[in-house]
């Protein structure tokens, strides 16, 4: 895991946008480094996706943020729709 990585941002973004986004590699970091609160990862998520609305771009974003940190946006979402607890902890593989 590098300490010291550029986020995957699109160039047409707006600033709004590229807010909405940033949140969520923020709390993705969060869950890995700390742990996040399902919630707030998933309203995360949902403005993520008014942002970045095809499959194939969440994917690419993803990929390159993975690269980049070593952190996956999938699997963290995927741990946190499927968990009971209001909180979770992701380690890393």
């Amino acid at each position: 895991m590098q300490t010291n990585y550029s986020y995957p941002i699109e160039p047409d973004w707006t600033s709004a946008e590229v807010v909405q986004v940033m949140r969520l590699y923020n709390l993705v970091e969060q869950a890995y480094e700390f742990g996040a609160k399902v919630a707030d990862l998933q309203v995360a998520y949902r403005d993520f996706k008014v942002v970045v609305q095809s499959k194939m771009q969440e994917k690419q974003i993803d990929k390159a943020f993975s690269e980049a940190s070593g952190y996956s946006i999938y699997r963290c979402m995927q741990a946190a729709k499927q968990s009971s607890r209001p909180q979770i902890k992701m380690t890393l593989n």
